[in-house]
């Protein structure tokens, strides 16, 4: 697609933004002898054209006086008659590879390439492909009105506008003979009805996967092969339709990439090893972890019985016994366990524990000084201020009340009454010196007072 800030295309399909495909990585092939200056000893005059970004390829004869490249737009011959315009994607010796590949015999007849396209050629071809969406929109429209099950899912017009070929899905086969002679009547082109699988309309609308990236099947996947859900069970993917499933509606291409992977890592697992028989019960299996080569056990007559993961030696061994109608104890073997631990214990001889025979100091946190190193107030030292604060912090904190010089009196006996007897009246004298006492609040000025007094 064409960038809006600098007006560049990339290279791509070449449709300079204009492509109505959905991507530009449709089934392309890349000729790398194209731009490499090798002389050819034996010419090959079979081209690959690609017609609409990649969604139909074919064979066509190239004659030597043309000196068709790869990237030239070319006219070819039609099978039906006319002629048809596409792209040249590989030339030269690939192109044997990309035949033997495909199952195509060289002496085979094929249709010759006519010239190089022209402007008008060209202009042609971009009125038919601009045709194409409202074809689709209109030819659905009668198949639903005619009540017809099938699905049209792409219109591809000829470059020369002759004849349309609509590529449709159906469960079953579909009498579509009245749904040709109102095509013919609306279109007034010559019609070709072709039946598809759902896997090839995907690879020909294109479209984005569950994994972020485009279809495998619009870019570079040409063949298809079957799929099984036994492809999802070798990889412990728990058998999800909506999941497994891809934009067709079939199960996943991509299921069968690592299929030969794991089915190289299980060569090694014991058989039928769903249950296996213990002293302590009948332990059965989890799940497993194939590249690492471990299982999981667990006991279902216990309650909250945890797993138990064992090799697939042990889980060997444990099977031989129970052919032979013994038991082990238990699902591990505590005793290889012990010994491997004793053999690690003595291979680990330069660690030493430390713990309690080495005692770091005590962090000394550092106070942050609020003047420079070097000021002073008043004539101090920052250093001497330091020290005076430290002194005040280490002395106890003062109440709040001002403190007398005098000692403090010792503490009076308990004057209050015994049980049963009746407390004393106070007399006006001892009210009267309570009253002093509270107003005044000083011993001192109380003593002088009564000093004066005898004078």
């Amino acid at each position: 697609m064409g960038c809006s800030s600098c007006g560049t295309t990339p290279g791509g399909c070449k449709n300079n933004g204009h492509c109505a495909s959905g991507g530009c990585n449709r089934l392309n092939t890349y000729d790398w002898l194209s731009n490499v200056d090798l002389p050819d000893t034996y010419d090959f005059n079979v081209i690959e054209v690609s017609f609409k970004n990649g969604a139909r390829k074919g064979f066509y004869y190239n004659p030597p006086y043309l000196r068709v490249m790869t990237g030239d737009m070319v006219v070819v011959e039609a099978k039906s008659g006319g002629f048809d315009m596409g792209r040249v994607s590989l030339c030269g010796e690939l192109v044997k590879l990309q035949m033997k590949k495909k199952r195509v015999r060289e002496d085979n007849f094929f249709q010759s390439v006519l010239r190089k396209a022209n402007e008008r050629d060209l202009e042609k071809l971009q009125e038919a492909r601009d045709t194409e969406r409202d074809t689709m929109i209109k030819s659905r429209v009668i198949a639903r009105n005619l009540k017809l099950n099938m699905k049209i899912g792409d219109v591809e017009y000829q470059g020369d506008k002759r004849k349309v070929t609509i590529y449709y899905t159906a469960d079953g086969r579909v009498d579509f003979r009245e749904l040709i002679r109102v095509y013919a009547k609306e279109f007034k082109v010559k019609i070709e009805m072709r039946q598809i699988g759902a896997r090839q309309e995907s690879a020909r609308i294109g479209g984005i996967g569950s994994c972020g990236r485009e279809l495998c099947c619009s870019t570079w996947l040409s063949g298809f092969k079957s799929v099984s859900t036994a492809a999802a069970r070798y990889q412990n993917i728990a058998i999800n339709q909506s999941k497994l499933s891809g934009q067709c509606g079939r199960l996943k291409c991509c299921l069968n990439y690592e299929l030969d992977t794991y089915l190289d890592a299980l060569k090694g697992f014991p058989k039928r090893a769903d249950r296996i028989e213990t002293e302590v019960g009948v332990a059965h299996l989890v799940k497993t972890n194939i590249f690492k080569g471990l299982m999981y056990y667990s006991y279902r007559d216990q309650p909250f019985s945890k797993l138990y993961q064992l090799d697939k030696e042990r889980v060997h061994e444990i099977q031989k016994l129970n052919k032979q109608g013994k038991k082990p104890p238990e699902l591990i073997d505590y005793q290889k366990v012990e010994v491997a631990f004793k053999s690690e214990e003595e291979d680990d001889k330069g660690f030493v524990d430390v713990t309690g025979q080495i005692e770091l100091p005590p962090e000394e946190r550092k106070k942050k000084r609020r003047g420079g190193r070097g000021r002073s107030r008043g004539g101090r030292s920052s250093g001497s201020r330091s020290r005076d604060r430290k002194d005040r912090n280490d002395k106890p904190k003062s109440s709040s009340k001002p403190k007398s010089d005098k000692p403090k009196s010792k503490p009076k006996s308990d004057s209050r009454p015994k049980t049963g007897a009746k407390p004393k009246p106070k007399s006006k004298s001892d009210t009267s010196k309570n009253k002093t006492q509270g107003k005044s609040g000083n011993k001192k000025k109380r003593f002088w007072g009564k000093k004066k007094k005898d004078k």
